[in-house]
C-alpha cells in the first residue's frame, strides 16, 4: 500500500513538472525543451546558438544551469524527456528542478542519461557563464568573473565584457572592466585599427599583465630561408657568429630543417675507416699512411665515392651553407603595424617602469637612512660630546625593543601600547645610560681603549641578561592595524606603513634635537662643552653633569629607535649587534657630534647600501662588504666626515 502511494506521488510530481514546462511555469525547462537536441547532444556547431538563446532569455536560473551543465551534473530523463539536476543518493539519484531548485524526489539511474559535453563545448559554456557573471547583481560574482578572465583571457570573452561595461554600477569594477577590455582588445579585436588603438592606450600602464600582453604580441620564432621573404613579418635578421646566434647554433638549425647534412666528426671518420679496413687498406689506401687528419679525410672521401659512407661534410661546407641561408626571427603576429605599435608601447612602458623603480629604490633608501639615523643619532651625541666609544649602544636599542614587547603584554591595544612604549622606552634606556655613565664611563674618560673594552663587556652582559629573561626565541612586537598596510602609489612604487612611520619619527627627532641644541639652555651647554669643555667649565657649566645628561639622552633616543625597529624586525637579544656597525659608520662618515652630519651620513649609507643591493640583489653580504670598502676609501679622503665639527673635535 505504501509503495503504491509513493508511486502515485512520484507520478503526480512528474505530471506537475511536465505541466509547468508546457504552460510556461518553468521557462528554463521550456527553453531547454525547444532546444532539446542541442542540450542533449551538444557540439561546437550547435552550442553557440543555444547559449545565445539562453543569454537572450535573461532568466535568473540560467547561470546555475550553465555551471551544472559544464560540470556534467545535468541529466535527461527518458520517461518524460525533461532535464534535471541530479546527484547520486541512496536508492538512485536525487532530482532537482532546473528552474526553482526544488527537490523532486528520487529516480532510478536506468531512467537517466548524464549529459557529457566535450572539452570544446565546456569552454564555450564557461565563456557564456562569465558573460552572465559579468552582469550578476552580486559584485563578488562580477569580481570573480573578472579574475577568471584575467587568468585565462580568450577571444570570445571580449564582446560580453564590452557589453557589461556600461551596465556596471561600481566605479572600481567598471574601471577594471575598461582596463581588461583594453588588454583583450589588444590581442583579439576584430580590426587592426582597434588593436593598435588598444595597444597605444596601454603606454601609461605599469601592470605586469600589460607587459605580458605586449610580449605575447611580440612573440617570435626562428626561421631559415635562402632569400628573405616579403610576405612575412620579420622581427630581426640574425648574423651567424654574433652574440645572438653562434655559427654552431645556426648550422644546427640548418640540420634540423633538413637543409644541410650534419658535420662529419673525427669520431665518425675514425669509426668508418676502422670498419672499412681490408687487407691492411681502406679503399685502396694503406692504413700505415693514415697518420694525419688530411690523410684520413681523403680516405673517408674515397669511401664516400663508393657509396659506402655518407659524403664528407667539413667546416668549409658549413661556412658555405651558412652564407647561402638567411637566419631570421619571425613575429607570430603577421601585421607589421600591430607589432610596431606593440614595440613602441612596450618601450614606453619599460621606460616608465625604470623611472618608477628608481623612485621605489629612492623610497627604500630613504626608509633605510631614517632607520640608520634613529639608531645612530644617540651615538653621535655621546661620541661627539664625550669622545666615548660605546660598544653597548646596540644593546640600548635592544632594551627599547623589549620594553615595547613587555608593554604589549599588559596593554593589548596595539595603538595605546605603542603610545605608552615610546616614552617608557626612552625613560628605561635613559636611566640605564645614566647608570652606565655614573658607574663605569665617568672613570674612564680620556682612556678610549679601556672604554671600548668596558662597554664591549657591558654589551655581552646585557645580551646574556636579555637571554635569561626573555629566552633566545624572537619575540613579537606587533604594529597597530593602521601601520600594517602598504602605501601603494602604483604597480611598482610602494612602501610599508611601518617604514613611513619610522621616516616620520626620524624627522620628528631631527626637529626635536635641533630645537634642543639651538633653542634650550641644555643645548647651549652641550654645544659649549662640545666646543671647549675647559672654557665651558670656567663659565659655570658643569661638564660632568652635561656628560651624564648627554649620555642619558643618547641612550634614551636609542631606546625609542629600538621600539621603531622592533615593529618590523625580529626582537632578539642580538638585534643590537645588527645596527652597531652601521651606527658607527654613520657617525664617522657624517661627522662626529653633528646632527646634520649624522643625517648626511645615514643618507649616504642608506642610498649606498640600497644601490649596491640593486645591482647585486642575491648577495647581501657582498653588499655590506662593498659598502664598508667604500667607506674606508671615503674616510681616507675626508677623515673628519661630510660635515666636520669645529672646536674641540676639530682640534683633536
Amino acid at each position: 500500500m505504501i509503495f503504491r502511494l509513493i508511486c502515485c506521488a512520484l507520478t503526480l510530481c512528474l505530471a506537475l513538472s511536465a505541466a509547468r514546462a508546457q504552460d510556461g511555469g518553468a521557462p528554463l525547462q521550456a527553453l531547454l525543451q525547444a532546444n532539446a537536441d542541442a542540450v542533449a547532444n551538444p557540439s561546437r556547431s550547435t552550442v553557440d546558438g543555444l547559449l545565445a538563446a539562453l543569454l537572450e532569455a535573461d532568466l535568473p536560473s540560467v547561470p546555475l544551469f550553465l555551471e551544472r551543465w559544464r560540470d556534467r551534473a545535468v541529466y535527461l530523463r527518458a520517461s518524460d524527456g525533461l532535464f534535471y539536476f541530479a546527484t547520486q543518493a541512496e536508492g538512485g539519484f536525487a532530482l532537482t528542478d532546473v528552474d526553482t531548485g526544488a527537490d523532486l524526489g528520487r529516480a532510478d539511474g536506468t531512467d537517466l542519461t548524464e549529459l557529457r559535453p566535450n572539452a570544446g563545448v565546456r569552454r564555450a559554456i564557461g565563456s557564456a557563464l562569465v558573460a552572465f557573471q559579468l552582469l550578476d547583481d552580486d559584485p563578488v560574482k562580477r569580481l570573480a568573473a573578472l579574475d577568471a578572465i584575467a587568468r585565462s583571457p580568450a577571444e570570445d570573452q571580449l564582446e560580453p565584457l564590452r557589453l557589461s561595461i556600461d551596465e556596471e554600477p561600481d566605479p572600481a569594477l567598471q574601471a577594471r572592466k575598461i582596463r581588461l577590455e583594453r588588454l583583450l582588445s589588444a590581442r583579439f579585436a576584430a580590426t587592426a585599427d582597434e588593436r593598435i588603438a588598444a595597444i597605444e592606450s596601454l603606454k601609461g600602464d605599469l601592470g605586469v599583465d600589460a607587459r605580458a600582453v605586449l610580449n605575447l604580441i611580440l612573440t617570435t620564432s626562428p626561421a631559415v630561408f635562402t632569400t628573405l621573404p616579403t610576405d612575412r613579418n620579420i622581427a630581426a635578421v640574425l648574423e651567424p657568429g654574433s652574440k645572438a646566434l653562434s655559427e654552431a647554433e645556426a648550422y644546427a638549425r640548418l640540420v634540423e630543417a633538413d637543409l644541410s647534412p650534419p658535420l662529419t666528426g673525427v669520431a665518425t671518420i675514425r669509426d668508418a675507416l676502422i670498419a672499412a679496413i681490408a687487407d691492411g687498406q681502406v679503399a685502396g689506401i694503406p692504413v700505415s699512411t693514415l697518420t694525419t687528419d688530411a690523410a684520413r679525410e681523403a680516405a673517408y672521401e674515397a669511401l664516400a665515392a663508393t657509396g659506402a659512407v655518407p659524403p664528407l661534410v667539413t667546416l668549409e661546407d658549413q661556412a658555405a651553407a651558412l652564407t647561402a641561408h638567411q637566419f631570421v626571427l619571425i613575429y607570430a603576429e603577421s601585421d607589421p603595424a600591430i607589432t610596431a605599435a606593440a614595440e613602441e608601447t612596450l618601450e614606453a612602458i619599460l621606460f616608465n617602469v625604470g623611472l618608477n623603480q628608481t623612485a621605489d629604490l629612492t623610497l627604500d633608501a630613504l626608509s633605510l637612512a631614517s632607520i640608520y639615523f634613529l639608531a645612530a643619532i644617540g651615538l653621535a651625541i655621546t661620541f661627539g660630546v664625550m669622545g666615548v666609544i660605546n660598544m653597548a649602544h646596540g644593546e640600548f636599542i635592544m632594551m627599547g625593543a623589549y620594553t615595547g614587547y613587555v608593554v604589549q603584554l599588559f596593554i593589548p591595544d596595539y595603538t595605546l601600547s605603542l603610545i605608552v612604549a615610546l616614552p617608557l622606552a626612552f625613560a628605561v634606556t635613559f636611566g640605564a645610560g645614566v647608570a652606565m655613565e655614573r658607574l663605569v664611563i665617568r672613570w674612564l674618560y680620556h682612556r678610549p681603549l679601556e672604554t671600548l673594552l668596558a662597554t664591549f663587556g657591558i654589551s655581552i652582559a646585557l645580551q646574556q641578561l636579555a637571554k635569561n629573561i626573555f629566552g633566545t626565541q624572537a619575540r613579537p612586537l606587533t604594529s597597530p592595524d593602521w601601520l600594517s598596510g602598504t602605501l601603494t602609489f602604483n604597480e611598482v612604487v610602494s612602501i610599508s606603513m611601518i617604514r613611513v612611520a619610522i621616516f616620520v619619527l626620524a624627522l620628528l627627532f631631527l626637529g626635536l634635537l635641533i630645537y634642543i641644541l639651538k633653542r634650550t639652555r641644555l643645548g647651549l651647554e652641550v654645544r659649549a662643552v662640545t666646543q671647549n669643555p675647559g672654557m665651558a667649565a670656567s663659565m659655570g657649566i658643569n661638564p660632568d653633569r652635561i656628560n651624564m645628561l648627554t649620555f642619558g639622552l643618547g641612550s634614551g633616543i636609542a631606546g625609542i629607535a629600538g621600539v621603531a625597529i622592533g615593529l618590523y624586525a625580529k626582537v632578539t637579544s642580538e638585534m643590537g649587534t645588527e645596527y652597531i656597525v652601521q651606527s658607527f659608520m654613520t657617525v664617522v662618515v657624517g661627522g662626529v657630534g653633528n646632527v646634520w652630519g649624522t643625517l648626511a651620513g645615514a643618507t649616504l649609507i642608506g642610498f649606498l647600501q640600497k644601490g649596491i643591493e640593486f645591482f647585486n640583489p642575491s648577495n647581501t653580504l657582498a653588499a655590506q662588504t662593498y659598502m664598508i670598502l667604500f667607506i674606508i676609501l671615503f674616510i681616507q679622503f675626508r677623515p673628519k666626515g661630510i660635515i666636520a665639527l669645529k672646536g674641540r673635535a676639530a682640534g683633536d
